[in-house]
């Protein structure tokens, strides 16, 4: 590979070509899940530089993984051990985060490394919001890996990123590279040309036609008595070229819908001890003639409670220093976790603030306390500000039938709310390192139940139950999608139970990642996989994801 290491040098310089396993390790191990060796992680400064690296790695007959934030949770833009059958090359595109804005704002052209945080700020002084806000985007979650893993979002009414608008690179059943153009935005004819005005924003015209967004969500969320789930990765309806390619291209430019910025909004926090309160609630909202909601977040109690244990630090730092700055936090957190992981020691910075923020007064506002402690299922309502009398006459019929509850919020209350939900993510990871001697792992599945299931809260056979020491269930409840982490005990096999978990989803119906994508962890179902197949005939971009074949070819 001494070819290679030189040709990549050649085109991005010495120092954007990382080689030893300390320096890699960020890039290469999965914010959750996944890790293995690679021969080089490669970080061009512009897209001529990642057609050339592209360009490099496909003569030389290696695999190229294209890689966003690495935010993911299931390993899908990290390797998957050491059973390839040629060299890896992790080609991450941090560097390359431009956003250009189209069509008067109503559009954007994103760039691989653009940031959800990032495309939130562009947009915001045109009272404009991308597809999602906030959730993944507080730890610098890219746009592009969203669209790549039809990843869905907090928004009720958007549903998953989705288009049918990109400029991406294929390796055709020759192994020749080619540069398709389907962004609709003329640039031109020959690569390097296209991809440098592309970059500059030196664009031609910008045709109309295609779909930069789902525009039948809104519709499709409603229909509460189907007997399918609303959104999940592997929906062939919503797989088209980049859109859930996984890697499997490498996708330069991306161009999306935006939407317009709601100028006010209410907040209501709903408490009950009776899960079928919060269905016949999602039914009357779904079904009744006021707007859909903005967002509805669901959080069990456990999760309240391990949450503001486990997730005081990210709320915290992102209330007092912004999404914007978070992403600079996780990677000075991944240098430390680095310094100590040469002389054995794992986990530190973890342990550390784990430490430094158990103690003072609760950073929660009293009522949701209150709350914690007297009803066990959680949800978070954001309305526009003109349904919100609507709403509340809603919610007191509805809930005056059983045995909840609600108050509309404060400003401070709605934000702290919404703030603590999406911090439960990352509560469960914080929690196996700072307990790692007592866990074995987390299973993490996002699954999506059917638009009409009333049952939707699980019960798990007591054997299983009595392997988990914590769960983590949270999620975005008007979609009828679901995260549910399982801290495992040791002494139990993770790999063996998320197994079990699968069956009891499979018996339900469910359909399952919702919108993580499969990454390493899940089998790619049949439409998932042939369009993997159709994009990369060769296997020459992120083989392996959705445990299908790592070898060329498809070997």
């Amino acid at each position: 590979m001494s070819d290679l290491l030189a040709a990549l040098r050649g085109v991005v310089g010495a120092g954007h070509v990382l080689t030893g396993d300390a320096e890699t390790h960020r890039f290469r191990t999965g914010y959750r899940f996944g890790t293995g060796p690679v021969t080089a992680v490669v970080r061009p400064g512009s897209l001529v530089e990642l057609w050339r690296v592209a360009q490099a790695v496909v003569d030389a007959g290696a695999i190229l993984i294209p890689q966003a934030s690495n935010t993911g949770l299931t390993g899908g833009s990290t390797p998957d051990g050491d059973t390839y059958d040629r060299p890896v090359v992790i080609v991450s595109m941090r560097r390359i985060a431009g956003v250009h804005v189209v069509r008067r704002g109503e559009q954007v052209v994103c760039l691989p490394g653009a940031t959800l945080d990032g495309l939130e700020r562009t947009l915001a002084p045109l009272g404009r919001e991308p597809h999602s806000v906030i959730g993944s985007s507080c730890i610098g979650a890219s746009v592009l890996g969203g669209v790549c893993n039809t990843s869905g979002g907090a928004l009720v009414r958007r549903g998953p990123a989705f288009t049918e608008l990109a400029l991406y690179a294929r390796v055709d059943g020759d192994g020749r590279l080619e540069l398709v153009n389907h962004l609709g935005v003329e640039l031109g004819d020959a690569p390097e040309e296209m991809l440098t005005r592309l970059e500059s924003g030196d664009f031609g015209a910008v045709r109309e036609g295609g779909r930069a967004s789902d525009h039948a969500y809104a519709r499709h969320v409603r229909e509460v008595d189907a007997a399918t789930p609303a959104r999940f990765n592997a929906d062939p309806g919503r797989l088209f070229e980049a859109s859930g390619s996984a890697g499997h291209v490498v996708v330069f430019a991306v161009r999306l819908d935006t939407f317009a910025k709601e100028a006010a909004t209410a907040v209501f926090y709903i408490g009950s001890n009776d899960p079928a309160d919060l269905t016949r609630l999602r039914r009357e909202m779904l079904g009744s003639e006021l707007p859909l909601p903005i967002a509805g977040e669901y959080l069990h109690h456990d999760a309240f409670v391990l949450t503001e244990r486990y997730g005081r630090d990210t709320f915290l730092a992102i209330r007092h220093l912004g999404t914007a700055r978070l992403p600079a936090l996780f990677r000075w957190k991944d240098r430390v976790d680095g310094w100590f992981r040469r002389v054995g020691l794992r986990d530190v910075a973890d342990k550390a603030l784990q430490v430094a923020t158990r103690f003072g007064p609760s950073h929660l506002p009293k009522r949701l306390t209150d709350y914690r402690d007297r009803f066990e299922h959680h949800l978070m309502l954001r309305v526009s500000g003109a349904d919100a009398e609507a709403t509340e006459v809603l919610l007191a019929r509805v809930l005056g039938q059983g045995r909840g509850a609600f108050f509309r919020c404060t400003r401070e209350e709605g934000d702290a709310a919404f703030l603590h939900r999406f911090a439960a993510a990352g509560a469960a990871v914080r929690y196996r390192a700072v307990h790692a001697r007592e866990v074995a792992d987390i299973v993490a599945l996002d699954i999506a139940l059917r638009r009409n299931d009333t049952d939707w809260f699980e019960t798990l056979p007591a054997e299983l139950d009595s392997a988990i020491a914590h769960k983590f269930y949270y999620g975005h409840f008007f979609c009828h999608v679901f995260h549910q982490d399982y801290v495992i005990r040791k002494g139990h096999d993770p790999l063996e139970i998320e197994h079990r978990m699968w069956a009891l989803l499979d018996a339900r119906g469910a359909e399952y990642p919702a919108e993580h994508n499969v990454g390493h962890l899940y089998p790619a179902k049949p439409a998932l996989a042939a369009h993997y197949r159709a994009l990369d005939p060769t296997n020459s971009f992120n083989p392996g994801i959705g445990q299908t074949s790592k070898r060329a070819h498809w070997g």
